[in-house]
């Protein structure tokens, strides 16, 4: 029996928002976690440093769940693993789940992930392959491992697409210079 290939990292999420086409929506929405560690909590989970991560505490599935206040375009989830500083930690089998409200939730992804190290890109994309529109996403592990207990997720990053200017075609700012001044106050 063969055993299955390593998961491959995606590219660094900031490149891709350095394009122009994603913008990171992660400070619009609300986030709650089913459990953690004290010090090992959401503000860990957000804090653009890849040496700090959120721990849960408690028994599987553990639940990331991020809602906003009104219904948002959202185009890929990106994920930060680290198998070699994680090891048992390390998600395995993550779903992603879609919806209003807690009690309308459906899977749109699940995926199995093999010793991931570094950036895990999602893409949430509905039939028709546009972007999802929704009020609430959650971000399940259904399994660590070497069949751990605890997880470790060190990043989560959300993209919503960044739409064309209706009033006219301007071409994309993509250096840090030209983007400070993309908009009009």
């Amino acid at each position: 029996m063969a055993t299955p290939s390593k998961t491959p990292p995606g590219a660094d999420p900031k490149q891709l928002e350095r394009t122009g086409t994603v913008r990171e929506i992660g400070s619009q929405a609300v986030w709650s976690l089913s459990s953690c560690k004290p010090g090992f909590g959401v503000d860990q989970l957000r804090d653009d440093n890849l040496e700090t991560y959120w721990q849960s505490d408690g028994s599987q599935p553990h639940l990331v769940n991020i809602q906003f206040r009104r219904k948002t375009t959202v185009k890929m989830l990106c994920i930060y693993a680290d198998y070699k500083s994680d090891e048992s930690y390390t998600p395995s089998k993550i779903s992603v789940r879609v919806g209003n409200n807690f009690h309308n939730l459906q899977e749109v992804r699940q995926l199995e992930m093999v010793e991931p190290s570094g950036w895990i890109h999602i893409s949430l994309l509905d039939a028709k392959n546009s972007p999802i529109r929704t009020f609430m996403i959650q971000v399940a592990v259904l399994a660590n491992h070497q069949n751990g207990r605890d997880t470790h997720m060190r990043q989560i990053k959300i993209y919503t697409p960044v739409e064309e200017s209706s009033i006219g075609k301007f071409p994309r700012c993509t250096t840090v210079d030209f983007m400070m001044y993309r908009t009009i106050r």
